[in-house]
């Protein structure tokens, strides 16, 4: 078994969470906010999941150049160095290009787990298992290697890994297709086969095969970084050929630009209590439930004829709510937002869209 000290973490934390909207603003993101009033914000809760097990100085935060400052401010532990900073912001997979190549220069020999910034894990020490084992499997083999759990609902707003046949490693299995979010009926099939598992966004590989997939994906940007012989690596000359070419790469996320385009990935079935916290619907889904299965998040609300309906107002609002059915009621600042929660995501997507258009960037 390799030691600790090869294991890394890339916490993602630089999207902007508009599928939270309007309590997550583009000034300040959801894995910014203390949204369940724990005391910690999602990102700090990732980093405390992620610090009980791996190495402090091998934890690295992936972000925009605009939420630098509250990466630095939550997460005063982390030293500057492992904060990456985009110039722009692009999809999963350049970031997870150029923590690679930043990566290769500590540990050539490392193993990388990537953690998205918007999850809730209710079984800890399964979890810790499960990303251990799997670092592990990936030390030893080169492939890349997600986690799935089984489906508890027909969720389309998740994506779906269909399981193939068994590795040579307990719950660890070949992947035969990914469908990222499946319309209700589909999903709800996939559920019944007992075939499929929700994709958990987690994903593992070591540093060298991940370097020979960027080279096959991002060929164009790679190549242009060419270190003069004879000069070492800086962290300097790679932030100066970030900042001129991290444009270049393309927009394309871990799962399509990677997963669905290599034929050496693999899932484990996992159990670690789950939760997707980037969508209105999924965190009504996992949370439980009050008096009319009502979802009432850090706010005063009397709830009268009101069911299945997720509800977070501001601290000093007292919300009055009569007849609503599925819905979500939420407000920040400007905005007050009031809509059906199934399949939310695409309304809110719309919405966002159309304030921005009509009513400017204030209200975004």
């Amino acid at each position: 078994m390799v030691d600790n000290k090869n294991n890394f973490c890339l916490i993602l934390a630089g999207g902007k969470g508009r599928r939270l909207w309007p309590c997550s603003r583009e000034n300040c993101p959801k894995q910014f906010l203390d949204f369940f009033s724990t005391g910690r914000t999602l990102l700090q809760q990732t980093y405390d999941r992620m610090s009980a097990f791996i190495p402090k100085e091998n934890i690295y935060i992936s972000t925009n150049q605009i939420y630098a400052g509250l990466v630095e401010e939550q997460l005063p532990e982390v030293s500057k160095v492992n904060i990456l900073c985009e110039p722009i912001f692009r999809n999963t997979a350049p970031s997870l290009a150029w923590a690679t190549h930043r990566i290769l220069h500590v540990d050539a020999e490392a193993r990388i787990v990537v953690v998205p910034s918007d999850q809730a894990v209710f079984k800890e020490d399964e979890f810790k298992r499960n990303v251990i084992e799997g670092l592990d499997f990936v030390g030893g083999n080169d492939c890349l290697l997600t986690m799935g759990v089984k489906p508890t609902r027909p969720e389309p707003g998740y994506g779906y890994i269909q399981v193939g046949d068994e590795a040579d490693c307990d719950d660890v299995y070949r992947v035969k297709s990914f469908t990222e979010k499946p319309d209700r009926e589909f999903a709800r099939m996939f559920m019944e086969s007992g075939e499929f598992y929700w994709n958990t966004g987690l994903f593992l590989a070591n540093v060298q095969y991940l370097i020979e997939t960027f080279k096959k994906i991002f060929p164009p940007v790679l190549r242009n970084f060419k270190e003069d012989e004879g000069k070492p690596y800086s962290i300097e000359a790679e932030l100066a050929f970030v900042k001129e070419n991290f444009p270049s790469y393309p927009n394309l996320s871990i799962d399509y630009g990677i997963l669905e385009k290599n034929d050496k990935v693999y899932v484990m079935k996992c159990d670690f209590g789950w939760a997707d916290l980037g969508m209105w619907h999924s965190i009504y889904e996992s949370m439980s439930k009050g008096e009319g299965d009502n979802v009432v998040i850090g706010s005063r609300v009397i709830a009268e004829d009101s069911r299945n309906n997720i509800i977070k107002l501001p601290d000093d609002h007292l919300g009055i709510i009569n007849g609503l059915d599925g819905y979500i009621v939420a407000e920040k600042g400007n905005v007050l937002l009031i809509c059906k929660k199934e399949d939310s995501s695409a309304l809110i997507r719309k919405y966002v869209n159309e304030v921005q258009v009509k009513y400017g960037e204030e209200f975004i």
